[in-house]
């Protein structure tokens, strides 16, 4: 059930939205070795934003699983501030990742808990 979350102040067109979307989507389940099926990703562009003391491009990333190995966190930060340089242009000093890793019986899906 991973969840990723960006919020960012770049601006992203309707088609740049959904391919984002997309490759998002694959690098989490990548990354966590989980099925796809199971992966939600969100984005808000033009969110108005300022880090360090100013509007240069920047964004903000949470990462919520079940499971997320609290070792793994430095490497995962690596590889999302990595696809969000690759994709959006944003320095990596630029992004803040943000890690949750929720009790199972915390996260529902499907008229359950996991």
């Amino acid at each position: 059930m991973p969840y990723l979350s960006i919020q960012t102040n770049q601006n992203l067109s309707k088609d740049q939205t959904t391919e984002f979307l997309q490759k998002a989507s694959q690098t989490v389940s990548a990354m966590l070795g989980k099925s796809e099926n199971y992966v939600m990703v969100a984005i808000q562009d033009a969110s108005p934003m300022m880090f360090a003391g100013t509007t240069d491009p920047t964004a903000y990333l949470q990462l919520t699983s079940l499971g997320l190995p609290e070792t793994a966190t430095t490497d995962f930060s690596r590889l999302l501030c990595g696809f969000i340089n690759k994709e959006l242009g944003i320095a990596a000093e630029r992004i803040y990742v943000e890690f949750s890793g929720p009790e199972r019986h915390m996260w529902g899906w499907n008229n359950k808990t996991f």
